[in-house]
């Protein structure tokens, strides 16, 4: 498949479902981190040499001391972080929503790994939280939230890092501009001030970038006379939900901003099916203000095919576990993955993001599993080959709907899922795209089952997460011997 140069105003520099991204720059290196909600290995870590082309390098929090999980709750777990380099470590803040015990701060010397125990800031209660340094080496907390005196909104306190330990009582800052949900505070010392960033308006249409100066993090702020600074509410742009920024000065000295949008299609009023991507503007500051040029970068997107035959001895940093891990789920083998129901009352799930619009996927079991295509536990659509038998099956809220069926092939059953052009008798019937369930029969694919995708999306669904694709097992344990995808457009 060809690939041809894209507008990073219509295209992810990190596609599928990579949300709340947070960015710094060490010489000429470039790091992005992201909230990950229930998947673990949780808090995926990227570098960069150019802004525009990623590559994974890590899981922020690849082990259970550092991530505790919850009772299985879909878009709980890892919310909004922030990525900082200082004094010659990284430092990583984040929420867990599972966890009682404050927001919690992991670091390392290597973004890579392996990343220190966290410790947890026990005053600070609530999401987004921020951590900011000064000239002189103090290091400010800000977040949204709520103490146990009962304080509210955008909050700030000095903090020592290292500890957890607030060194101040928090105090209120800017609060925004008036818009819902108040949130995802960044605060960066640029010149003579001090800029703090926040997302208005929520994570849907609404959502906007705004931002007020003041010249002593404590106040008072002045709010940029232009908020918000960027959003596509109220546009017809492909591309919409834009907000949740991060600013970085490149090497170049230059300035540019990584933010969270999706890209919803099919009839009004659309749906998005790969959860919040992660996008690229430059910014340009205009009497003191920053001014977002989301079509300045224009890139070649990294291709996603892939395939894996799982004969490594670790696992590639593409599989994660829904409210679980996967070694819970699956053992490798050296000649496949053996499948196993866990213990932990999960999905049972290895997962993979689904990074395009248009795809196929296929899975290869030595006789029994299942494959899907997974949103939650109550929205999915899938394959599965139990006793000789494959069923193609949706889960849509309470529902279970059985959408086909054919007798097992002899030999490996390859299962397939593709995201395909709809198929629509009126305007009401076009979705975001078709699904389509089919087994290899010989050397052809006979389809068994296919929906609407829109019922496999946040639109519907509702949640903070987007489609995986998801391997189990059936009966207590199944093998998969090869697993691949492919974009198709």
């Amino acid at each position: 498949m060809s690939r041809t140069a894209v507008s990073g105003a219509e295209h992810p520099i990190v596609s599928g479902f990579h949300p709340d991204p947070s960015i710094c720059r060490v010489g000429e290196d470039y790091y992005l981190a992201h909230s990950s909600f229930e998947y673990f290995p949780g808090a995926p870590i990227f570098h960069s040499r150019d802004l525009v082309h990623w590559k994974q390098i890590g899981n922020i929090l690849d082990r259970r001391s550092q991530f505790v999980p919850g009772g299985g709750n879909a878009s709980g777990g890892i919310y909004g972080p922030t990525l900082r380099h200082h004094g010659g470590r990284f430092y990583y803040i984040t929420t867990n929503v599972y966890d009682s015990r404050g927001q919690l701060i992991v670091s390392a010397e290597d973004p890579a790994g392996d990343w220190s125990e966290p410790v947890f800031v026990r005053e600070a209660m609530g999401i987004d939280p921020d951590l900011c340094w000064g000239d002189d080496g103090e290091c400010y907390l800000t977040w949204t939230g709520r103490t146990e005196s009962g304080l509210e909104g955008i909050l700030q306190a000095r903090i020592d890092p290292d500890t957890g330990e607030l060194r101040s009582e928090p105090y209120r800052v800017w609060q925004g501009t008036g818009l819902a949900a108040c949130e995802a505070p960044h605060m960066h010392r640029i010149g003579d001030y001090w800029y703090l960033m926040l997302a208005e308006g929520g994570t849907e249409r609404g959502h906007s970038v705004t931002f007020a100066r003041a010249e002593r993090p404590e106040g008072p702020w002045e709010a940029c006379p232009s908020n918000p600074v960027f959003s596509h509410r109220s546009t017809a742009l492909p591309v919409q939900n834009t907000g949740h920024a991060d600013l970085v000065e490149t090497a170049a000295g230059e300035w540019a901003a990584v933010y969270l949008a999706v890209r919803p299609r099919g009839f009004t009023p659309q749906f998005h099916v790969l959860g919040r991507e992660t996008f690229l503007a430059g910014v340009d500051w205009v009497d003191g203000w920053p001014v977002f040029d989301a079509g300045r970068y224009e890139f070649t997107p990294d291709d996603t095919t892939f395939t894996d035959d799982f004969t490594s001895d670790a696992w590639d940093l593409r599989w994660v576990a829904a409210s679980s891990e996967p070694d819970a789920v699956a053992t490798r083998t050296g000649k496949g993955l053996d499948l196993r129901d866990p213990a932990d009352g999960s999905p049972g799930l290895l997962c993979t993001r689904v990074k395009d619009l248009r795809w196929s996927a296929e899975a290869e079991f030595e006789d029994a599993g299942r494959f899907l295509l997974w949103l939650d536990k109550r929205h999915w659509y899938g394959l599965t080959c139990e006793n000789g038998e494959i069923r193609a099956e949706a889960r849509l809220g309470a529902a279970t709907a059985l959408l086909g069926s054919a007798p097992a092939p002899q030999g490996p059953v390859v299962l397939r899922i593709e995201a395909v052009e709809p198929e629509a008798e009126d305007m009401t019937g076009y979705g975001p795209d078709d699904i389509v369930l089919s087994v290899k029969t010989g050397d052809e694919f006979t389809e068994l089952g296919r929906l609407d995708g829109r019922y496999l999306s946040t639109e519907v669904a509702t949640g903070f997460t987007g489609r995986m694709l998801g391997l189990g097992a059936v009966g207590g344990s199944s093998r998969v011997q090869a697993f691949r995808y492919a974009p198709t457009r």
